[in-house]
C-alpha cells in the first residue's frame, strides 16, 4: 500500500494548505494552484520513496495522480455548494483503487528509506509502516474536516452552503475537536489503548452535552422547540463520521 501512502500524503497536506486560508480571501488562482501543489507533493513522495522504479508503481502513481486531482476539483466544487456526493465517491474510488492494485505496489526504498535508516529514530519505523502512518495522520486533519462535511450535507444534515447563524455555526469547535479527536483514537489505538480512545469518545458527548441540553429551552422568542432535533442530528451523524474516519484509519495501519 505505498503508493496509497504517497496518495494520502498527498491528499493531507493539499487540504491543510487550503484550510489555512480563510474562505473569504481565496482567489481562483489560488484555488486552481492546490491540485498543482498536491501533484507536486505526490510525485516528489513517490521518487523520493523509489515508487517509480517499477512498472507496477508507475501505473499505480498514475492512478493516484488521476485519484488526487479528481479529490480535490470535486472537493472545491462541493465547497463552492454542489456535488457533494460526487466528492465522496472521487475519495473513495480513488483509495478503493490503490487497495484493489496494493500487490503491484513497490517497498519503500530510494532516498526515504536511506534517511530513515539514517536518522535512528528511538522508534526504528519499517520505511512502508513510516509512509503509511504519515499519511494516515495528515488525512486525519483537515481531510476528515471536509469528509466529514461532505457527509453530512449528503445526508441533509448541513445545509449545501454555509448559513448565518446555521446549525454548523452553533458547534464550530468541531472544526478543531474533530481532527484533535481523531488523533487520539488513532494515537491510542496504536498504542494498544482501545480502553481509552473509548473514553475519548465518550468524554466528547459529556463535554457537549450542556451544549445540546441549551437548545431544547423553548422560553426564548426565536428558539424552537425542533430545533434541538437538527443540532442533535448534526452533532450525532459528525460524530459517527469523524469516529470512523480514525477507526478506517486505524485498520488500515493495523
Amino acid at each position: 500500500m505505498t503508493v496509497l501512502s504517497a496518495l494520502l500524503v498527498a491528499i493531507g497536506t493539499a487540504d491543510l494548505l487550503l484550510s489555512l486560508r480563510p474562505s473569504s480571501s481565496r482567489s481562483d488562482r489560488e484555488t486552481r494552484g492546490i491540485p498543482i501543489l498536491g501533484l507536486l507533493v505526490l510525485f516528489v513522495i513517490a521518487a523520493a520513496a523509489g515508487l517509480l522504479m517499477t512498472w507496477g508503481g508507475v501505473l499505480l502513481t498514475a492512478l493516484a495522480a488521476a485519484g488526487l486531482v479528481a479529490w480535490l476539483i470535486t472537493a472545491e466544487q462541493a465547497d463552492a455548494g454542489q456535488g457533494h456526493g460526487r466528492a465522496l465517491g472521487a475519495f473513495a474510488v480513488a483509495v478503493i483503487v490503490q487497495l484493489l492494485g496494493s500487490g503491484w505496489a513497490p517497498p519503500v526504498t530510494g532516498w526515504l528509506a536511506d534517511w530513515l535508516a539514517w536518522s535512528h529514530l528511538p522508534w526504528e519505523p519499517d520505511p512502508d509502516r513510516a509512509l503509511l502512518l504519515a499519511g494516515l495522520v495528515l488525512v486525519q486533519l483537515a481531510t476528515g474536516n471536509r469528509i466529514v462535511r461532505l457527509v453530512l450535507v449528503t445526508t441533509g444534515a448541513l445545509p449545501a452552503r454555509p448559513v448565518v447563524g446555521g446549525t454548523d455555526s452553533e458547534l464550530r469547535g468541531g472544526r478543531l475537536l474533530g481532527p484533535l479527536e481523531r488523533l487520539f483514537i488513532l494515537g491510542l489505538g496504536l498504542a494498544g489503548e482501545l480502553t481509552a480512545a473509548g473514553l475519548v469518545i465518550a468524554a466528547k458527548g459529556l463535554i457537549r452535552w450542556p451544549e445540546l441540553k441549551s437548545h431544547s429551552r423553548t422560553d426564548e422568542p426565536d428558539r424552537r422547540p425542533s430545533d434541538i432535533d437538527k443540532v442533535t442530528e448534526y452533532f450525532l451523524v459528525g460524530s459517527f463520521v469523524s469516529w470512523l474516519v480514525a477507526m478506517t484509519a486505524l485498520v488500515l495501519a493495523a
